[in-house]
Protein backbone atom coordinates (compact mmCIF):
# COMPACT_ATOMS: atom_id res chain seq x y z
CA UNK A 1 0.00 0.00 0.00
CA UNK A 2 1.16 3.62 -0.98
CA UNK A 3 1.40 5.96 1.55
CA UNK A 4 -1.69 7.89 1.11
CA UNK A 5 -3.72 4.26 1.12
CA UNK A 6 -2.50 3.63 4.70
CA UNK A 7 -3.83 6.72 6.10
CA UNK A 8 -7.01 6.85 3.64
CA UNK A 9 -7.76 3.10 5.70
CA UNK A 10 -6.69 4.94 8.60
CA UNK A 11 -9.59 7.30 8.14
CA UNK A 12 -12.11 4.46 7.34
CA UNK A 13 -11.64 2.90 10.45
CA UNK A 14 -12.04 5.75 12.99
CA UNK A 15 -15.10 6.69 10.41
CA UNK A 16 -16.35 3.24 11.47
CA UNK A 17 -16.59 4.22 14.85
CA UNK A 18 -16.98 7.25 15.55
CA UNK A 19 -19.80 8.62 13.85
CA UNK A 20 -21.37 11.82 12.76
CA UNK A 21 -17.91 13.16 13.20
CA UNK A 22 -16.33 13.58 10.20
CA UNK A 23 -14.90 16.97 10.18
CA UNK A 24 -12.90 16.03 13.61
CA UNK A 25 -11.72 12.96 12.15
CA UNK A 26 -10.32 15.04 9.36
CA UNK A 27 -8.60 17.58 11.27
CA UNK A 28 -6.87 15.03 13.29
CA UNK A 29 -5.34 13.49 10.69
CA UNK A 30 -4.25 16.64 8.93
CA UNK A 31 -2.69 17.64 12.37
CA UNK A 32 -1.00 14.64 12.40
CA UNK A 33 0.20 14.80 8.51
CA UNK A 34 1.16 18.54 9.46
CA UNK A 35 3.11 17.29 12.66
CA UNK A 36 1.16 19.82 14.78
CA UNK A 37 -1.12 20.12 17.49
CA UNK A 38 -5.32 20.38 17.63
CA UNK A 39 -7.76 22.08 19.93
CA UNK A 40 -11.12 20.78 19.91
CA UNK A 41 -14.14 22.57 20.97
CA UNK A 42 -17.31 21.02 21.52
CA UNK A 43 -20.22 19.89 24.39
CA UNK A 44 -19.81 16.79 26.00
CA UNK A 45 -20.36 13.59 24.88
CA UNK A 46 -19.48 14.56 21.00
CA UNK A 47 -16.72 11.33 21.20
CA UNK A 48 -13.94 13.80 21.45
CA UNK A 49 -11.91 11.40 24.05
CA UNK A 50 -12.43 8.50 21.61
CA UNK A 51 -11.35 9.92 18.91
CA UNK A 52 -7.88 10.58 19.72
CA UNK A 53 -7.85 7.38 21.54
CA UNK A 54 -9.10 5.22 18.90
CA UNK A 55 -6.42 7.29 16.24
CA UNK A 56 -4.05 5.88 19.04
CA UNK A 57 -4.98 2.69 18.85
CA UNK A 58 -4.22 2.43 15.22
CA UNK A 59 -0.63 3.88 15.57
CA UNK A 60 2.50 2.27 16.48
CA UNK A 61 3.20 4.55 19.47
CA UNK A 62 2.04 5.29 23.54
CA UNK A 63 -1.16 7.65 24.01
CA UNK A 64 -1.65 8.92 27.79
CA UNK A 65 -4.67 10.71 28.79
CA UNK A 66 -4.08 13.65 31.11
CA UNK A 67 -7.68 14.89 32.91
CA UNK A 68 -6.84 18.62 33.32
CA UNK A 69 -7.87 19.99 36.63
CA UNK A 70 -7.51 23.27 39.31
CA UNK A 71 -5.20 21.41 41.27
CA UNK A 72 -2.89 19.74 38.85
CA UNK A 73 0.70 20.56 38.88
CA UNK A 74 3.16 20.76 36.22
CA UNK A 75 5.17 17.65 37.68
CA UNK A 76 1.85 15.74 36.99
CA UNK A 77 2.42 16.64 33.55
CA UNK A 78 6.15 16.90 32.95
CA UNK A 79 7.82 14.03 35.62
CA UNK A 80 9.87 15.53 38.42
CA UNK A 81 13.52 14.31 40.14
CA UNK A 82 13.09 11.45 42.60
CA UNK A 83 15.39 10.96 45.36
CA UNK A 84 16.45 7.07 45.01
CA UNK A 85 17.98 6.15 48.59
CA UNK A 86 19.57 2.74 47.39
CA UNK A 87 21.50 4.70 44.44
CA UNK A 88 21.97 7.45 47.21
CA UNK A 89 20.96 10.21 44.24
CA UNK A 90 18.26 11.85 42.15
CA UNK A 91 17.19 10.43 39.62
CA UNK A 92 14.09 11.54 36.51
CA UNK A 93 10.97 10.24 37.07
CA UNK A 94 8.76 10.67 33.67
CA UNK A 95 5.46 12.03 33.64
CA UNK A 96 2.82 11.08 31.00
CA UNK A 97 4.23 13.92 28.45
CA UNK A 98 6.03 11.21 27.42
CA UNK A 99 3.75 9.53 25.26
CA UNK A 100 3.19 9.93 21.52
CA UNK A 101 -0.27 10.87 21.55
CA UNK A 102 -1.33 13.08 24.63
CA UNK A 103 -5.21 13.92 25.53
CA UNK A 104 -5.14 17.48 27.45
CA UNK A 105 -9.07 17.02 28.63
CA UNK A 106 -10.24 20.17 29.57
CA UNK A 107 -7.17 22.00 29.24
CA UNK A 108 -8.99 25.31 30.16
CA UNK A 109 -9.19 23.93 33.94
CA UNK A 110 -5.49 24.00 34.38
CA UNK A 111 -3.91 26.88 36.44
CA UNK A 112 -1.46 28.94 34.28
CA UNK A 113 1.99 27.08 35.72
CA UNK A 114 -0.02 23.53 34.37
CA UNK A 115 0.22 25.33 31.03
CA UNK A 116 3.12 26.67 30.84
CA UNK A 117 4.55 23.53 31.18
CA UNK A 118 2.13 21.95 27.99
CA UNK A 119 3.59 25.07 26.45
CA UNK A 120 7.27 24.31 26.43
CA UNK A 121 6.40 20.50 25.70
CA UNK A 122 3.76 21.38 22.42
CA UNK A 123 6.40 24.37 20.98
CA UNK A 124 10.19 22.95 21.86
CA UNK A 125 9.23 19.12 22.17
CA UNK A 126 11.52 19.23 25.25
CA UNK A 127 10.29 19.88 28.66
CA UNK A 128 12.63 21.10 31.91
CA UNK A 129 12.93 20.10 34.92
CA UNK A 130 15.35 21.79 37.34
CA UNK A 131 18.86 22.48 35.57
CA UNK A 132 17.82 19.82 32.84
CA UNK A 133 15.96 19.21 29.85
CA UNK A 134 14.41 16.38 28.52
CA UNK A 135 13.59 15.38 24.92
CA UNK A 136 9.95 14.23 24.00
CA UNK A 137 9.42 11.52 21.27
CA UNK A 138 9.75 12.39 17.44
CA UNK A 139 6.30 11.65 16.82
CA UNK A 140 4.01 13.70 19.92
CA UNK A 141 1.02 15.58 19.28
CA UNK A 142 -1.71 17.01 21.87
CA UNK A 143 -4.88 17.08 20.81
CA UNK A 144 -6.38 19.35 23.71
CA UNK A 145 -10.09 20.01 24.41
CA UNK A 146 -12.53 22.36 25.61
CA UNK A 147 -15.90 22.61 26.92
CA UNK A 148 -17.57 25.69 25.59
CA UNK A 149 -20.74 25.05 27.92
CA UNK A 150 -19.52 25.47 31.38
CA UNK A 151 -16.91 27.95 32.50
CA UNK A 152 -17.06 28.47 35.80
CA UNK A 153 -13.58 27.34 37.12
CA UNK A 154 -11.55 27.42 34.15
CA UNK A 155 -8.33 29.35 33.08
CA UNK A 156 -8.81 30.75 29.65
CA UNK A 157 -5.68 29.67 27.22
CA UNK A 158 -3.58 32.93 27.14
CA UNK A 159 -2.87 34.09 23.26
CA UNK A 160 0.86 32.95 23.26
CA UNK A 161 -0.48 29.70 24.07
CA UNK A 162 -3.71 29.14 21.82
CA UNK A 163 -1.30 30.20 18.77
CA UNK A 164 0.83 27.02 19.75
CA UNK A 165 -1.64 24.71 18.31
CA UNK A 166 -1.96 24.37 14.87
CA UNK A 167 -5.95 23.84 14.41
CA UNK A 168 -8.32 24.76 16.83
CA UNK A 169 -11.58 22.79 15.57
CA UNK A 170 -15.33 23.50 16.61
CA UNK A 171 -17.44 20.68 16.48
CA UNK A 172 -21.36 20.57 16.84
CA UNK A 173 -23.44 17.50 17.92
CA UNK A 174 -24.63 14.80 14.79
CA UNK A 175 -27.57 15.13 12.35
CA UNK A 176 -30.77 12.82 13.32
CA UNK A 177 -29.12 10.08 10.66
CA UNK A 178 -26.23 10.38 12.46
CA UNK A 179 -27.80 10.20 15.71
CA UNK A 180 -29.43 6.44 14.60
CA UNK A 181 -25.96 5.33 13.61
CA UNK A 182 -24.62 5.74 17.25
CA UNK A 183 -27.32 4.23 18.82
CA UNK A 184 -26.92 0.80 16.26
CA UNK A 185 -23.10 1.24 16.81
CA UNK A 186 -23.36 1.27 20.81
CA UNK A 187 -25.73 -1.60 20.81
CA UNK A 188 -23.48 -3.43 18.52
CA UNK A 189 -20.63 -2.63 20.63
CA UNK A 190 -22.15 -3.48 23.81
CA UNK A 191 -23.48 -7.27 22.95
CA UNK A 192 -20.24 -8.04 21.45
CA UNK A 193 -17.80 -6.19 24.24
CA UNK A 194 -15.86 -9.51 24.89
CA UNK A 195 -15.51 -10.45 21.25
CA UNK A 196 -13.74 -7.21 20.01
CA UNK A 197 -10.27 -6.47 20.31
CA UNK A 198 -9.41 -2.94 21.80
CA UNK A 199 -6.89 -2.49 18.77
CA UNK A 200 -8.54 -4.07 16.33
CA UNK A 201 -7.92 -3.20 12.71
CA UNK A 202 -4.31 -2.12 11.43
CA UNK A 203 -1.57 -0.26 12.95
CA UNK A 204 0.40 2.38 11.36
CA UNK A 205 3.68 2.08 11.68
CA UNK A 206 5.53 5.72 12.80
CA UNK A 207 7.80 5.34 10.27
CA UNK A 208 5.04 4.95 7.28
CA UNK A 209 3.87 8.18 8.99
CA UNK A 210 7.21 10.41 8.70
CA UNK A 211 7.00 9.36 4.97
CA UNK A 212 3.31 10.56 4.81
CA UNK A 213 4.32 13.80 5.77
CA UNK A 214 7.47 14.51 3.47
CA UNK A 215 4.70 13.43 0.71
CA UNK A 216 2.33 16.18 2.20
CA UNK A 217 5.37 18.65 2.25
CA UNK A 218 6.15 18.19 -1.97
CA UNK A 219 2.81 18.82 -2.54
CA UNK A 220 3.22 21.37 -5.35
CA UNK A 221 2.02 24.91 -4.00
CA UNK A 222 2.02 27.46 -6.82
CA UNK A 223 3.30 30.97 -6.09
CA UNK A 224 -0.20 32.71 -6.64
CA UNK A 225 -1.00 29.99 -4.24
CA UNK A 226 1.34 31.33 -1.92
CA UNK A 227 1.19 34.84 -2.37
CA UNK A 228 -2.82 34.37 -1.77
CA UNK A 229 -1.88 32.94 2.03
CA UNK A 230 0.29 35.66 2.61
CA UNK A 231 -2.33 38.50 1.15
CA UNK A 232 -4.94 36.82 4.05
CA UNK A 233 -2.45 37.29 6.87
CA UNK A 234 -1.26 40.42 5.40
CA UNK A 235 -4.84 41.88 5.58
CA UNK A 236 -5.84 40.41 9.30
CA UNK A 237 -2.50 43.17 10.33
CA UNK A 238 -3.25 46.05 8.19
CA UNK A 239 -6.93 45.93 7.37
CA UNK A 240 -7.54 49.64 6.68
CA UNK A 241 -5.37 49.18 3.22
CA UNK A 242 -8.10 46.31 2.12
CA UNK A 243 -11.39 47.68 4.15
CA UNK A 244 -12.24 50.30 6.33
CA UNK A 245 -14.34 48.55 7.89
CA UNK A 246 -12.21 45.57 8.63
CA UNK A 247 -9.85 47.53 10.59
CA UNK A 248 -12.60 48.84 13.13
CA UNK A 249 -13.24 44.76 13.34
CA UNK A 250 -9.96 43.29 14.10
CA UNK A 251 -8.21 43.86 17.41
CA UNK A 252 -4.87 42.21 16.55
CA UNK A 253 -3.76 40.38 13.28
CA UNK A 254 -2.49 36.82 12.81
CA UNK A 255 1.52 35.64 13.77
CA UNK A 256 3.45 33.80 11.02
CA UNK A 257 2.06 30.91 12.49
CA UNK A 258 -0.75 31.27 10.91
CA UNK A 259 0.86 31.66 7.39
CA UNK A 260 2.39 28.25 8.06
CA UNK A 261 -0.39 26.40 8.97
CA UNK A 262 -1.88 27.56 6.17
CA UNK A 263 0.35 26.08 4.31
CA UNK A 264 1.16 22.88 6.04
CA UNK A 265 -2.60 22.06 6.53
CA UNK A 266 -3.53 23.22 2.47
CA UNK A 267 -1.06 20.62 1.52
CA UNK A 268 -2.53 17.91 3.79
CA UNK A 269 -5.62 18.58 2.78
CA UNK A 270 -4.92 17.97 -1.32
CA UNK A 271 -2.89 15.27 -0.57
CA UNK A 272 -5.54 13.53 1.55
CA UNK A 273 -8.05 14.12 -1.78
CA UNK A 274 -5.52 12.58 -3.84
CA UNK A 275 -4.05 15.96 -5.33
CA UNK A 276 -0.46 16.69 -5.68
CA UNK A 277 -1.39 20.44 -5.69
CA UNK A 278 -2.77 23.24 -3.53
CA UNK A 279 -5.94 24.73 -4.91
CA UNK A 280 -7.48 28.28 -3.36
CA UNK A 281 -10.15 25.89 -2.16
CA UNK A 282 -8.11 23.99 -0.07
CA UNK A 283 -6.89 26.85 1.74
CA UNK A 284 -10.17 28.81 2.19
CA UNK A 285 -11.54 25.12 3.90
CA UNK A 286 -8.24 25.62 6.65
CA UNK A 287 -8.65 28.81 6.93
CA UNK A 288 -11.70 28.56 9.62
CA UNK A 289 -9.55 26.81 11.65
CA UNK A 290 -6.19 27.36 11.33
CA UNK A 291 -6.76 31.17 12.32
CA UNK A 292 -9.65 31.82 14.26
CA UNK A 293 -7.62 31.01 17.23
CA UNK A 294 -5.01 33.85 16.18
CA UNK A 295 -6.78 37.08 15.10
CA UNK A 296 -8.41 38.91 17.93
CA UNK A 297 -12.25 40.14 17.29
CA UNK A 298 -12.76 43.99 18.66
CA UNK A 299 -15.50 45.04 20.53
CA UNK A 300 -17.08 46.71 17.93
CA UNK A 301 -17.25 43.29 16.24
CA UNK A 302 -18.85 41.57 18.78
CA UNK A 303 -21.65 44.51 19.27
CA UNK A 304 -22.49 43.74 15.89
CA UNK A 305 -23.13 40.31 16.57
CA UNK A 306 -19.92 38.97 14.82
CA UNK A 307 -17.57 35.97 16.23
CA UNK A 308 -14.36 34.99 14.86
CA UNK A 309 -15.62 32.68 11.77
CA UNK A 310 -17.72 35.73 10.70
CA UNK A 311 -14.45 37.84 11.36
CA UNK A 312 -12.20 35.11 8.64
CA UNK A 313 -15.31 34.73 6.33
CA UNK A 314 -14.99 38.44 5.88
CA UNK A 315 -11.16 38.72 5.57
CA UNK A 316 -11.78 35.70 2.75
CA UNK A 317 -14.20 37.88 0.96
CA UNK A 318 -11.84 40.72 0.97
CA UNK A 319 -8.54 39.20 -0.44
CA UNK A 320 -9.17 37.97 -3.65
CA UNK A 321 -8.29 34.28 -4.78
CA UNK A 322 -6.35 33.32 -7.63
Amino acid sequence: MSQRENILELEKQLSNIIVGQEKLINRLLIALLADGHLLVEGAPGLAKTKAIKSLAERIAGTFHRIQFTPDLLPADVTGTDIYRAQEGGFSFQPGPIFHNLILADEINRAPAKVQSALLEAMAERQISVGLTTHALPELFMVMATQNPIEQEGTYPLPEAQLDRFLLHVCIDYPDAAAEHKILALVRNEAKNKDKIAPSQGMQLPQNALFLARQDVLNVYMAPEIEEYIVQIIMASRKPAAYDAALASWIDYGISPRGSIALDRCSRALAWLEGRDFVTPADVQAIAHDALQHRIGISFEAEARGMDRHALIDALLNRVTAP
